[in-house]
C-alpha cells in the first residue's frame, strides 16, 4: 500500500496548493449553496479535480468518491478512494485558517491508506493500516487518559442536521460538566488528526459523511485510539455519528451518552 500512500500524499499536496493560491484572493471565490447551511466553492471543485487527476494518472481503473462530484466508478471496484477536497469550507470562505484536505483509500471495504493535509500549517497527518500514524515524518500517538476530568474534547455542532439540536445539547452539557474543556474548530478531519497527535483527548459529532471521517478514522486507530458510533458499535461510517479517543475516553463518552440518545441516534 506504500505506493498508494505516496499518491495520496501527492494528491493532497496538489489540492493544498490550489487552496492556498485561492486563500490569498478570497474576494474572488465563488460560493454556492448545496443545501441548508451546506456550501461549496469553485475552490472545492478545483481541489477535487487536482486530487482526481493525481489518482487517475496512477490508477485509472480505481473508483473515486468525492464530496463534490459523487461517485466516479472505475473498472476495479475493489479499490475506492474517498476524498474531501476542503473540509472546513465555512472557515475557508471567511478567512479562518483552519481547514484541510482529506483522502482515504479503501481496499475491499477496509481503509488502508489515509492522509489529512493542513496547507496553512503544512502539516500532513497520515497512516497506512498496520504501520502506525505520522505527522509529517514523526510518529504520533493518542494521548493516554484515565478519566474525562482532565480531557479536552473536540466536537462539531450538527449545523446541517438541526433536528438533532436538542439531543446534541444534552450530550454537550453532559460532556462539558465532566471534562476539562470543549473545542469546536470547524473541521472534523482536523479534529480527528489532532486527536491522533495528542492535541485533544476525544471527539464526537452527529451526522457526518464518509468523506469527513474515513481518513481520520484510520489515522486515529493507527495512533492507538478507538473509534465507535454512539452505541459503542462500528456503524459510524454509515450513521455519521462518531465518538473517538483513547480507549478509556471513548468508553466513558459512550457510557455517558447512552441514556441521553434519541431513538434516531441509537441506530
Amino acid at each position: 500500500m506504500l505506493p498508494m500512500h505516496t499518491i495520496a500524499v501527492r494528491a493532497a499536496r496538489a489540492a493544498g496548493q490550489t487552496i492556498i493560491r485561492a486563500y490569498a484572493e478570497l474576494d474572488r471565490i465563488e460560493v454556492t449553496s448545496k443545501g441548508t447551511n451546506d456550501f461549496v466553492t469553485n475552490v472545492d471543485k478545483d481541489a477535487e479535480a487536482a486530487i482526481t487527476y493525481q489518482i487517475r494518472k496512477a490508477y485509472p481503473d480505481h473508483t473515486i468518491i468525492g464530496e463534490e462530484t459523487g461517485e466516479n466508478k472505475g473498472s476495479n471496484k475493489d479499490y475506492v478512494w474517498i476524498i474531501d477536497p476542503l473540509d472546513g469550507t465555512n472557515n475557508f470562505v471567511r478567512g479562518i485558517p483552519h481547514f484541510a484536505v482529506s483522502i482515504a483509500m479503501q481496499f475491499k471495504g477496509k481503509t488502508e491508506v489515509a492522509v489529512i493535509y493542513d496547507p496553512i500549517r503544512d502539516e500532513l497527518f497520515s497512516a497506512v493500516r498496520g504501520k502506525g500514524a505520522k505527522l509529517n515524518d514523526f510518529r504520533i500517538r493518542v494521548k493516554p487518559s484515565n478519566d474525562l476530568n482532565s480531557n479536552i474534547i473536540a466536537t462539531g455542532f450538527p449545523f446541517k442536521a438541526k433536528q438533532h439540536t436538542e439531543t446534541y445539547m444534552k450530550l454537550f452539557a453532559s460532556t462539558f460538566t465532566q471534562c476539562a474543556d470543549l473545542r469546536r474548530a470547524g473541521s472534523a478531519a482536523l479534529d480527528l488528526a489532532y486527536l491522533a497527535a495528542g492535541r485533544v483527548d476525544g471527539f464526537f459529532e452527529i451526522g457526518l459523511k464518509p468523506w469527513d471521517i474515513a481518513a481520520g478514522d484510520l489515522i486515529v486507530r493507527e495512533a492507538g485510539g478507538t473509534v465507535t458510533d454512539f452505541t459503542g458499535n462500528h456503524n459510524y461510517l454509515i450513521s455519521g455519528n462518531i465518538i473517538a479517543g483513547s480507549p478509556k475516553t471513548t468508553t466513558a463518552l459512550v457510557k455517558s451518552f447512552r441514556p441521553l440518545l434519541s431513538e434516531a441516534l441509537k441506530r
